[in-house]
């Protein structure tokens, strides 16, 4: 019986487009039909791969090979994630966090898929819908992360955050990151948020530049439910899903996130403590800059 995988890379450079080719090549070698996107099947010229269009591009393959950075990743898991299909991401980027192997270890994965060596976690993620009149009603997904941010450089937007159907407080800011636990080291990172582990299961919520006397990241149960709302007389809003799918939001949009209905299925081939992932993805001091004392 055929086995399928479908390949996602990051065309625009070459280097991934050589990779590719080589995994595509040792894929087909040990039976896989090989699924490329069909907007870069020309730019990637790979002989003997089938192109595939639209949404249901992962339907029926056994897995999707995300190879590049965290951009490609995310790109990848749009595709793997309806047809629930695991991912492999393989890191040709900078820092790549989603990654699972680095490039020196392409050819090892690629084998261990092969053999089917490998296991499957799945990864929370977010669901949001967003309502306002005059307006179409926006739904969109994240696995990292969901923002409402301010859409005028020079302004502060106003929001009103409840949780769980009771107000917990207004800010004025320049947004509001809602993230899962593998968004955690993402943008809400970068907005002072804290690292949650990826098996943990909760939501964040981050206030970003806020004016206010209370403004802590928040960590909540996966079964909480965020409702942002964006003050009627603020200025426009903007709403992004992973910084991949950004709509406009109108003052007085509703914003509701809660807890995904489906989950991202991602590949782990050599299981290893998050603790050393984290280490080596920030290159953190372990030994502390002042070097061992002894």
């Amino acid at each position: 019986m055929s086995r399928t995988a479908l390949l996602v890379t990051h065309t625009g450079r070459r280097r991934s487009t050589e990779h590719a080719r080589s995994v595509a090549a040792d894929l087909i070698a040990a039976g896989f039909e090989v699924r490329v996107v069909a907007d870069e099947a020309d730019d990637l010229d790979l002989p003997g791969v089938v192109p595939v269009a639209g949404q249901q591009a992962a339907e029926g393959a056994e897995i999707v090979f995300a190879l590049g950075g965290d951009g490609t990743f995310l790109r990848a898991a749009e595709l793997a994630r309806p047809a629930k299909v695991p991912l492999l991401g393989i890191n040709l980027g900078k820092v790549g966090f989603l990654a699972e192997a680095e490039i020196d270890d392409l050819d090892v994965a690629v084998r261990d898929v092969v053999s089917r060596n490998y296991t499957v976690d799945e990864r929370l993620t977010l669901d949001v819908t967003a309502e306002f009149d005059g307006g179409p009603t926006i739904e969109s997904w994240a696995l990292n992360e969901i923002s409402i941010e301010k859409g005028e450089r020079a302004q502060m937007l106003e929001l009103l955050v409840d949780v769980d159907g009771r107000p917990l407080s207004r800010y004025g800011c320049d947004g509001v990151v809602c993230a899962t636990p593998t968004g955690s080291t993402a943008y809400a990172f970068s907005g002072g948020g804290p690292v949650v582990w990826p098996e943990v299961e909760a939501l964040l919520l981050v206030p970003i530049s806020a004016h206010a006397l209370f403004s802590r990241p928040l960590v909540t149960a996966p079964t909480s439910t965020f409702v942002i709302t964006v003050d009627p007389f603020t200025t426009l809003a903007v709403l992004s899903c992973d910084g991949r799918r950004v709509y406009d939001l109108p003052p007085g949009a509703r914003v509701t996130v809660r807890r995904g209905a489906l989950p991202v299925r991602i590949v782990r081939l050599r299981p290893r403590p998050f603790t050393d992932r984290l280490v080596a993805k920030f290159a953190l001091p372990v030994h502390g800059w002042r070097g061992s004392r002894r």
